[in-house]
């Protein structure tokens, strides 16, 4: 799922912290003429108040009354009494974004969600809201981090991810592990889901797909 940025033209900290924290948003140019039912499949949609907070503000009730999208504002710490009362607002960092923090804030709201979402593959199912997996309908047993790799590989299936990118990503910004813990889980995923299931493929020298 996507991350969407607003303003394209963000400050620099802010930029450089989602960068940091191994994120590559989508940039979005007028929030004011995005139809809500096309930010649907944004995962979340980090907004800078920046120097028009009131306007920005009106834009993100619109949006997000239409579409549901978790919302993060980036604000400095003299427009907190603005944001007190919006509700449509899901999380928010104040003042230089930490990127460590950022990371596990959009991270936590991407988790929430997914909460709700069934996704498939194939013969696959994955219930985000009970934690199961079945395979042509017998569940199938996974720990926690296998789950969650195998559930970031489900919805982002297609695209190439090396290893450090799939730390950052499952495990999150601050696992100090080695690559290695990412090979480990993708042998017992591969185990658990049969020869006969290729699914999860190795690009040499670089790491893995899905699909």
């Amino acid at each position: 799922m996507d991350v969407a940025l607003y303003p394209a033209d963000c400050s620099d900290t802010l930029a450089s912290a989602l960068t940091v924290a191994g994120f590559e948003p989508k940039p979005v140019e007028d929030l004011g003429d995005i139809d809500p039912t096309l930010a649907e499949h944004w995962g979340v949609l980090v907004v800078e108040l920046g120097d028009e907070p009131l306007r920005r503000l009106r834009q993100i009730t619109h949006l997000a009354e239409g579409s549901g999208v978790p919302i993060l504002v980036a604000v400095e710490r003299d427009q907190l009494a603005l944001v007190e009362n919006t509700d449509q607002i899901d999380d928010l960092i104040v003042g230089v974004p930490d990127p460590t923090e950022l990371g596990v804030r959009i991270r936590r709201l991407l988790r929430h969600a997914a909460d709700d979402e069934v996704l498939t593959y194939e013969d696959l199912v994955l219930d985000t809201r009970t934690y199961q997996a079945t395979l042509a309908g017998r569940g199938i047993d996974l720990t926690y981090m296998e789950y969650e790799l195998l559930r970031f590989f489900v919805a982002n299936r297609g695209r190439v991810w090396t290893r450090e990118q799939l730390l950052s990503k499952v495990w999150g910004y601050d696992y100090f592990g080695g690559s290695r813990t990412v090979d480990v889980h993708v042998r017992r995923l591969r185990a658990k889901l049969g020869e006969e299931r290729a699914w999860i493929t190795t690009v040499r020298s670089v790491g893995y797909r899905f699909g």
